[in-house]
């Protein structure tokens, strides 16, 4: 029985790397059937929508949706079609962890974290209207729904895959009603969990003491502000946002994206890397229960990894974007002696 996942390919590279992963996914053999829909500009252009009411219905439809990366204007425009998909789906947890492939020079060997982040509130859902000309109100919206259940899915994650230490990540000390509010949630969780160490670390520390030391912390929980930021520092740890997976959890539906630009100066030009895409097409097939096709796919982008001139550019090697994904599926495959993964 073939899966049903919506799919938005997005813009600028988006439609290339979109389908580097499609073809790497079907090459796994697990069956999709998949409804495409664009989001964003490109579909204002065409149905004078920024997110057309069929994608809504295929996702309300699908429950998944796998999504490439899509620009959002800086200082004016529309609003973020991350944030909008987000907040129409009540998709609460975003999920992102943290890892090394082989062979990408970095400072930190070896770093295995996971950022679980509220994806609903607080000052990143955008709420703000100028007082007056000259004076603008964002405004900074904590619920003590939100925090408990952000708190308990970072718990029960943590029991379940055998994490060891949560810490939560706020500023307390001077948004003391509403990072308090927070903190008291997540304090009340932890009571739960006695195996699981709880700690917690003002966000501006936990940025110092990330960047001298990344392996003293094992998962971060925090507010979606304070998510969109440290997400952003960690995967400088690993390579970069073009390397790292993203997953927009609720409790009806899920998107899995990329969460680096759309690079429209490298649109059509066979030069995108579709690393973190796929990297995040792995959590969506273990959503979907397919574990050994995901399995497959991780130890063959490994392989790849290790073989330098496979990659693309970005990544130090001389694949295109197309070459690439001919690689990932012949390691999958058995492959030319070199690409067989190393067990």
């Amino acid at each position: 029985m073939a899966h049903k996942i919506t799919l938005i390919p997005g813009d600028g590279i988006g439609t290339e790397v979109t389908q580097a992963v499609v073809r790497i996914l079907e090459a796994t053999g697990v069956k999709f059937e998949w409804e495409t829909f664009l989001a964003g500009a490109e579909a204002f252009e065409k149905y004078h929508e920024y997110i057309p009411k069929e994608l809504i219905e295929s996702i309300e439809r699908t429950h998944v949706g796998l999504k490439g990366p899509i620009g959002t204007p800086v200082g004016g425009g529309f609003s973020s079609i991350n944030v909008q998909l987000r907040k129409k789906f009540e998709l609460y947890a975003n999920f992102r962890p943290i890892q090394n492939l082989p062979h990408v020079p970095t400072r930190y060997p070896d770093v295995d974290l996971i950022i679980v982040r509220e994806n609903t509130e607080s000052l990143y859902s955008g709420i703000e209207h100028e007082v007056v000309p000259g004076v603008v109100e964002s405004l900074k919206i904590i619920t003590e729904k939100a925090s408990t259940r952000i708190a308990k899915f970072a718990f029960a994650y943590a029991k379940k895959n055998g994490r060891k230490k949560i810490h939560a990540i706020h500023k307390a000390n001077i948004m003391k009603l509403s990072d308090g509010l927070f903190l008291r949630c997540a304090r009340t969780v932890a009571q739960s969990y006695p195996e699981i160490t709880y700690a917690e670390h003002i966000v501006d520390n936990a940025c110092m003491q990330l960047v001298m030391n990344p392996y003293q912390y094992d998962m971060l929980v925090m507010e979606n502000l304070y998510g969109d930021i440290i997400s952003d520092l960690c995967a400088a740890f690993v390579g970069g946002l073009g390397l790292v997976p993203s997953a927009n959890l609720g409790e009806q539906c899920a998107i899995f994206e990329a969460v680096h630009g759309s690079a429209p100066d490298i649109a059509g030009k066979n030069l995108a890397n579709p690393t973190a895409l796929l990297r995040s097409s792995l959590l969506m097939l273990h959503h979907l229960g397919e574990h050994d096709a995901a399995e497959k796919i991780r130890v063959a982008l490994e392989a790849v990894y290790r073989n330098r001139d496979l990659l693309t550019k970005d990544a130090g090697g001389k694949a295109g974007t197309s070459e690439f994904a001919d690689s990932i599926i012949a390691a999958m495959q058995g492959g030319p002696q070199g690409l067989k993964p190393s067990i």
